[in-house]
């Protein structure tokens, strides 16, 4: 009997704590609710309607259209469609390159900056990490500076005995540039395409003004990761690696079998925020290039703002929004299906 009232006794105090719990964080769930949730449902709305941006979403003169607004992006030959496969293109690219060379480079600048030998580590640190503090508009204002027809980037290679590009104004694929440099020229017209952009240009790799800003973009970000890095290598007890060394692990031993295996947490979550970043990029676009030149910098992102913004495709705007987001999902899905930890899953 006393055991029973024991526990109706402490049921009572956690439910209590639970209601408790659950007053406290009220606030900040209505404001999610609010400014995050009540959007996003709009947004949805917006997506499947005809909505021209005058007026109420909900209104009366707004009808349901279904998916024609998707239908028009992703089908159908249109203008659309081929925009949204050459912002497509655009991102895969700047994805493929920026995500494993911020995630290398900030894990090099953290290994780099832990070593207890290094004098003056807190001044290198801050060093890396001050580009990512920076406003994105104004590095993004220098970078237009530095690789201008006459910046600073071409005035070295210049001194180096080379030529370089103009590069914001250059159109013109780095994969096909390479190819041209050995006599290697691409078809007029090579027949099938996907999303309104030929094979042969979805090969082209990067163009040179999208390989500007992916270099912007490992410079500004791989600061923001060394730190998440050096976290990571400061939890990890220093007997794991006298272990190691006692085994005569050598120094890339050690890393390879030893540090890395346990910087797979900080791993997975430097390439998820590293991932949507890239495919979230928008401000470098809006102020450099908006787009240009000849739409090699385009991005969904900037696409979707522009449709709605610009064109007044309100609704193509939203679509655009939401398959980006479901792409971030399944590349997130698939990144933690490839980290995962393979003994736990067995």
């Amino acid at each position: 009997m006393a055991v029973e009232t024991a526990k109706r006794s402490r049921t009572g105090i956690y439910g209590r704590q639970g209601l408790s719990g659950w007053i406290f964080i009220s606030p900040v769930v209505l404001i999610l609710g609010l400014f995050l949730l009540v959007p996003v449902l709009m947004a949805a709305w917006v997506s499947v309607s005809d909505w021209t941006g005058r007026g109420s979403p909900f209104g009366a003169n707004v009808s349901f259209v279904g998916g024609q607004n998707y239908q028009a992006i992703v089908s159908g030959g249109s203008l659309a469609e081929k925009d949204f496969g050459t912002a497509l293109h655009n991102n895969v690219y700047y994805v493929l390159l920026v995500v494993p060379l911020q995630t290398a480079l900030s894990l090099f600048l953290a290994v780099l900056v832990n070593r207890k030998i290094l004098k003056g580590r807190g001044f290198f640190r801050t060093a890396f990490y001050f580009p990512s503090v920076t406003s994105s508009v104004a590095i993004t204002v220098l970078w237009l500076f530095l690789f201008s027809t006459s910046g600073v980037v071409n005035k070295v290679v210049g001194l180096l005995g080379g030529q370089g590009p103009n590069w914001f104004q250059d159109p013109r694929g780095i994969v096909h540039v390479a190819l041209g440099a050995v006599g290697i020229q691409g078809p007029a017209d090579s027949g099938a395409d996907f999303l309104g952009v030929s094979w042969w240009d979805w090969l082209s790799g990067p163009s040179v003004a999208m390989t500007a800003f992916i270099l912007m973009a490992v410079f500004t970000t791989s600061g923001t990761f060394m730190l998440l890095f050096i976290a990571a290598l400061q939890s990890i007890g220093g007997e794991i690696q006298e272990a190691a060394l006692m085994d005569g692990a050598t120094g890339w031993q050690r890393f390879r079998f030893v540090t890395l295996p346990m910087l797979k947490p900080t791993l997975f979550t430097v390439l998820t925020l590293g991932l949507i970043g890239c495919w979230q990029v928008f401000d470098q676009i809006y102020v450099g290039t908006q787009g240009g030149p000849s739409k090699t910098t385009l991005t969904p992102a900037y696409l979707s703002f522009n449709s709605a913004f610009n064109n007044q495709q309100w609704g193509q705007g939203a679509a655009i929004s939401f398959i980006l987001f479901g792409i971030i999902v399944v590349f997130a899905l698939i990144q933690r299906w490839t980290l995962r930890d393979k003994d736990a899953s067995r």
